[in-house]
């Protein structure tokens, strides 16, 4: 997991962990996950890499599994996919709704000995709204502009609905990603560390 890091108007510090994964609910409450091949990629049809860009995965008990977009179990939509672990490789895309962790399996048999999924993870886009990593929905693995969150006790603060159809109400709004915190605006309350490029967002008072 990440972490956001906030400082009030007060100079304090707080810390707030973040979601990588998926479906299921994490502390911060954004879903958690793992997907599985169910056949060889080669074979699948679906495509020569499992879970590659533009293909579709389907929600289930036993797991995630890569199903055809046309197919009525489909439920969200690859759109961008990474080798190795989520910590050492680029983020997702900020709407991304949740992340699939892909770890190493051996699929498939038969006289080609079968085929190897290598470890890595696909940032998964829901095939239907609501979508929690939109701007204001409360999920979602990253914090963007326009995402809401509120004060869960011990320094932290966790993200929620900024229409307050969650758990909790939300208290902050980030409405600017910055360089630096003296980029903010004056009536910025709370700094929330958000990665990339402008690593700081102003988040007000809602």
């Amino acid at each position: 997991m990440r972490s956001r890091r906030c400082a009030g108007v007060l100079v304090a510090l707080a810390v707030v962990l973040l979601p990588t994964g998926c479906r299921g609910t994490s502390s911060s409450g954004a879903p958690t996950g793992s997907a599985r091949s169910t056949a060889s990629p080669a074979r699948s049809g679906y495509g020569a890499r499992f879970l590659a860009v533009d293909e579709c995965s389907s929600f289930g008990t036993a797991g995630f599994t890569e199903v055809p977009c046309t197919s009525e179990r489909a439920a969200a939509r690859v759109i961008a996919r990474h080798d190795g672990a989520i910590a050492d490789g680029p983020p997702c895309p900020a709407t991304t709704d949740f992340v699939l962790h892909i770890g190493t399996q051996r699929t498939g048999g038969g006289e080609d000995g079968g085929a190897t999924i290598a470890r890595g993870y696909a940032c998964m886009r829901d095939l239907e709204p609501p979508h929690p990593g939109d701007p204001g929905g409360g999920g979602g693995p990253r914090t963007i502009v326009g995402d809401c969150v509120y004060g869960s006790g011990h320094g932290q603060v966790r993200e929620t609905a900024c229409d307050g159809s969650g758990k909790r109400k939300p208290q902050y709004r980030v409405v600017r990603a910055v360089t630096s915190r003296d980029a903010c605006p004056a009536a910025t309350a709370l700094y929330v560390q958000l990665g990339g490029e402008h690593p700081v967002g102003c988040a007000r008072r809602v």
